[in-house]
């Protein structure tokens, strides 16, 4: 099993957890993190990760992003096909960053992509047809304990 984590749900454990929804989602965040050190799911990580990393401002936190991140054992490079799927996603509303992701998990056939954005969760459920699953953390939880 492939699993694909975006930003916002690398740096969910770092987040402000004094709010419940954020505290759980955190939870599972990491609860999958666990898992995936212990079995045969692999953690994917790309190029579009590796950039939006170096964004964070604050580099103690991008530190331990990458950290969190270190586990994972298949990366994905850019190429001409994933600009291509990142380019319909966007025509269907995704935004640019968001559809080069969700372009790299489908495109190497991952089977779940993972986010904490609402707004992206909802239009890419809504919007994109793919093998690859689209799930929050709290729904990727429930596929991977089962």
């Amino acid at each position: 099993m492939l699993i694909y984590f975006d930003t916002c749900c690398l740096q969910r454990p770092l987040d402000d957890r004094t709010q419940p929804r954020i505290n759980i989602e955190a939870e599972a965040v990491l609860t999958i993190l666990g898992i995936i050190e212990k079995s045969n799911i692999t953690l994917v990580s790309s190029e579009v990760l590796n950039y939006e990393l170096s964004k964070i401002p604050d580099k103690n936190r991008e530190g331990r992003v990458r950290e969190i991140l270190s586990i994972s054992r298949k990366y994905i490079v850019i190429n001409d096909d994933i600009e291509l799927t990142a380019a319909e996603y966007n025509k269907k509303g995704i935004n640019a960053m968001d559809a080069l992701h969700l372009a790299c998990a489908t495109n190497m056939g991952v089977n779940y992509f993972c986010t904490t954005d609402d707004k992206f969760l909802n239009r890419a459920k809504r919007e994109i047809l793919s093998s690859t699953k689209i799930v929050s953390p709290l729904e990727l939880i429930l596929e991977v304990t089962k």
